[in-house]
């Protein structure tokens, strides 16, 4: 199943894609779910034609955990090697935008970076979760844009001014709740030049590791977002540039870049 939340002329609402987003815009319908799209999700009976709504950010969670360094040549880039274990850091909800919202640039930042990344959507709440488990607790996958102001990251040491930023966390298109993540090209493009050209098959720590390590601190709620990590290849964005990542199975997500 392909999870979205749309705008439509009556609202916002979750709905459940069919028959598959990747079928032309025009033969897709938005079918809405009632109230949240967790759990055995029922249906109003309310459908929309794709062309008459607007794709939002597929979940608003209560938490962005992101995990730096994740891939071993992004570490090596990055000036280091990978962590032995993970190294976490959080995005505020604020962050977050739908597809083709615009990343605002700060003014106080010369260098804001794109990091493409898969996103792991939490479908239940949970707490110490065994690491054989950790799968079994997500909703689904989406794509990810963990977009940094790389200077003042470097400046800050710590991460979180260069990364909570409004807008510096689009997610999207939508959440897929069968893909199998464990090795998916994942792309990002920058004006149409592939910038980063990676596999999911290359993260240091696996995503069932990753859950059981950030919900032995803290609890993880519906809806909530785990950032997998970035390849190789990040680089500097500015006013006018459009930004895409692409997954394959999940298709892709794109986002003019201007000025605050």
């Amino acid at each position: 199943m392909r999870l979205a939340r749309i705008a439509h002329s009556d609202g916002v609402s979750f709905v459940a894609l069919e028959p598959d987003p990747a079928a032309p815009r025009e033969k897709v319908v938005a079918v809405e779910i009632d109230q949240h799209p967790f759990g055995s999700p029922t249906y109003t009976g309310r459908k929309w034609p794709m062309a008459d709504v607007r794709l939002l950010a597929p979940i608003l969670p209560s938490k962005v955990i992101c995990v730096g360094k994740n891939y071993a040549e992004h570490a090596r880039e990055m000036g280091g090697e990978a962590p032995e274990n993970p190294l976490i850091f959080m995005k505020p909800s604020t962050s977050v935008i739908g597809p083709n919202s615009p990343i605002k640039l700060p003014p106080n930042s010369e260098r804001v970076d794109f990091e493409g990344e898969l996103a792991a959507i939490i479908g239940q709440p949970c707490k110490d979760v065994p690491e054989a488990r950790g799968t079994e607790v997500l909703l689904g996958y989406t794509i990810a844009n963990d977009v940094t102001a790389r200077d003042q990251q470097e400046a800050d040491g710590q991460w979180t001014r260069a990364k909570g930023y409004d807008t510096f966390c689009p997610l999207g298109p939508w959440i897929d709740t069968e893909i199998d993540p464990s090795d998916l090209s994942i792309r990002t493009d920058l004006d149409g030049e592939v910038k980063q050209d990676g596999r999911t098959s290359q993260l240091v720590h696996g995503i069932g590791g990753l859950v059981s390590w950030v919900s032995r601190i803290m609890t993880l709620l519906p809806g909530d977002v785990i950032l997998t990590g970035t390849p190789a290849g990040v680089g500097p964005m500015t006013d006018g540039q459009k930004v895409t990542v692409a997954i394959d199975g999940l298709g892709a997500l794109t986002n003019p870049v201007q000025n605050a």
